[in-house]
């Protein structure tokens, strides 16, 4: 048998971005399956959402951005700790870098090793890694709800958790005046899930009926193209539950009957190939995905720290 390309560190091929304008100052980047990011204007400042893997990958970002605004960034809504989503914050000058209580728990317990991880797994995202001045450190951070007044009759921005899903510690970011969410990875639009930090049976259950709950008629997932109108918005939604499921379904029905690990992997593989097989980052993801699916069903609470070594001793494991 071949041996596949660890992770996706053959991915070498440059994505076409596209900048959106989802409505009066709220800007939506979406690269073919690579990280989204967003951005909404108050009266006299910008509120941005994700900060992507470096400042030279950032800079790119805001440039583009710049056509449409010179406010100067007052919020930088981090909507996790993953590295390729926060660590270019520097090139935004945010006065205020806004995540969850729970995130900046999981930068001091485990930013180092998600840092070298994921610039592993995924180095052409870790444009200019050497920009990166060190790891990012939330200076607000909250556990519910934060509603941010943008000013000049814009409305509001609600800053909210929903329970924990992908991370312990996610985020949403939700313009209700316009019905717009920028979801982060708590949702993908026809882009694998990466789920090695996730509670499966959280997410698919209370977590993403309060996301669903909250009416979005516009919304941007972790990756893929923007969500508009409810049909596809409710079509991202379940397509997320239903990669979940699947997981939890095949991998359970492998422990009860006492197979292994690697057996879990192959028919969970099999399971979802067919549907999901082509999105961005499947084979990438599923082996730290189903690795995580049996540690949780096996009673391991919290997610294991995911470091280079384990990724590598994962991936030969799984996927060799």
């Amino acid at each position: 048998m071949a041996t596949k390309p660890f992770a996706s560190s053959q991915d070498t091929a440059p994505k076409e971005q596209t900048l959106e304008v989802l409505a009066d100052g709220v800007y939506a980047l979406t690269a073919e399956g690579d990280p989204n990011i967003g951005a909404i204007e108050g009266e006299d400042f910008l509120v941005c959402f994700e900060a992507l893997a470096t400042p030279v990958a950032a800079r790119q970002w805001l440039a583009k951005l710049r056509q449409y605004t010179d406010k100067p960034v007052r919020y930088l809504v981090l909507s996790h700790y993953h590295a390729v989503r926060v660590l270019g914050a520097s090139a935004f000058d945010a006065e205020i870098i806004v995540a969850h209580d729970n995130t900046r728990a999981l930068v001091a317990e485990r930013g180092k090793e998600d840092w070298a991880s994921e610039f592993a797994r995924m180095p052409r995202l870790a444009d200019g890694a050497d920009s990166v001045p060190g790891l990012t450190w939330p200076t607000l951070t909250f556990s519910d709800r934060l509603t941010l007044d943008l000013g000049g009759g814009r409305g509001d921005l609600v800053l909210q958790y929903h329970g924990r899903g992908h991370t312990e510690g996610d985020i949403t970011a939700w313009l209700p005046r316009h019905k717009i969410l920028f979801a982060g990875d708590l949702v993908e639009a026809e882009a694998a899930l990466y789920t090695g930090d996730a509670f499966h049976r959280e997410w698919t259950s209370s977590t993403l009926d309060r996301v669903a709950a909250l009416g979005a008629e516009q919304l941007v997932g972790g990756r893929g193209d923007v969500s508009k109108g409810r049909e596809q918005v409710d079509a991202a939604i379940a397509k997320t539950r239903g990669f979940l499921d699947t997981m939890l379904r095949e991998v359970g029905a492998v422990r009860r009957r006492g197979g292994t690990l690697k057996e879990a992997f192959e028919a969970t593989h099999a399971a979802l190939v067919d549907d999901f097989g082509s999105w961005p980052i499947f084979e990438h993801c599923l082996p730290f995905d189903v690795s995580r699916v049996w540690d949780e069903l096996s009673g391991i609470e919290r997610p294991v720290i995911w470091t280079a070594e384990r990724d590598q001793e994962v991936w030969a494991q799984l996927q060799n």
